[in-house]
């Protein structure tokens, strides 16, 4: 054992401890290996399962998972100290000036009358800070490793704080009808089928946008929806002692029709 002591509840001093015992020379192997791009997917999967406990309303999850990304906070950081890079002293420190620098109607002397003027500053203040000199600086700065349709969402968020932007939904909805005469056409052989499902999706973003509706949230509601459906179907199907890949299209969307109707 380790020069560690056993308590019946530890601190966030304790993890830093744990950690720094873990990445040691006689610490654990599996640890010790791993750099910044072996635990990338560790850290995307930890905050999802997060998302997940707060889409559950599960709070006893949340506190479970909210550990598991400050696992991941301390183990990128603790990566870095090892370098004499920086420390989660440095990381605090960053993150606590930058929100005192971007709330300046707290800690400044800024006047605001409505969350949406602190949105507005903070965005200002993000240009500043991050040194975006024009909109195509800002929409660079959108993070290409984020959800392909919370990512789209965001970059059409800002062109459209520059007026870059349809009038209202209507502009959107024809634009998706646009693209999909364009897609129709790809799948005859006119035109490059990818891009224009592409272009199809990223429509289809904006008249989520324009309708407050989450895109991302939209999708995962629809896709459990399809598996709640599907689950219908499979489970009747097996009552009356049938195999899906032994029925017809047609039986298998009549119980799909059947179990839509008992929602």
């Amino acid at each position: 054992m380790m020069d560690f002591t056993i308590k019946e509840r530890y601190q966030f001093e304790d993890l830093l401890k744990i950690m720094e015992i873990l990445r040691s020379e006689n610490g654990c192997m599996w640890d010790r290996a791993q750099d910044h791009h072996s635990i990338r997917r560790n850290f995307i999967e930890e905050t999802y399962e997060v998302c997940e406990a707060i889409d559950n309303e599960d709070v006893d999850l949340l506190r479970e998972e909210l550990g598991d990304v400050l696992l991941q906070v301390v183990f990128h950081t603790r990566i870095e100290e090892e370098k004499g890079t920086f420390n989660i002293d440095d990381v605090a420190d960053g993150i606590c000036k930058k929100l005192i620098y971007r709330h300046p109607h707290i800690f400044g002397s800024v006047d605001v009358a409505s969350t949406e003027e602190i949105l507005n500053n903070w965005d200002a203040l993000k240009k500043v800070e991050k040194g975006q000199k024009s909109t195509t600086d800002t929409l660079n700065s959108v993070a290409r490793s984020l959800p392909a349709l919370i990512r789209a969402e965001k970059v059409q968020y800002k062109a459209a704080k520059v007026g870059f932007d349809w009038d209202d939904i209507r502009g959107a909805l024809d634009k998706v009808q646009e693209e999909l005469d364009e897609v129709k056409r790809a799948v005859n052989g006119d035109g490059d089928l990818p891009e224009e499902i592409g272009d199809l999706l990223f429509a289809a973003v904006n008249v989520a946008r324009f309708a407050d509706t989450d895109p991302e949230g939209a999708l995962n509601a629809t896709t459990e929806k399809f598996i709640r459906r599907f689950s219908y179907v499979e489970r009747v199907a097996a009552a009356q002692g049938k195999k899906l890949e032994d029925m017809t299209l047609r039986e298998m969307d009549a119980l799909w029709d059947e179990g839509k109707s008992r929602e």
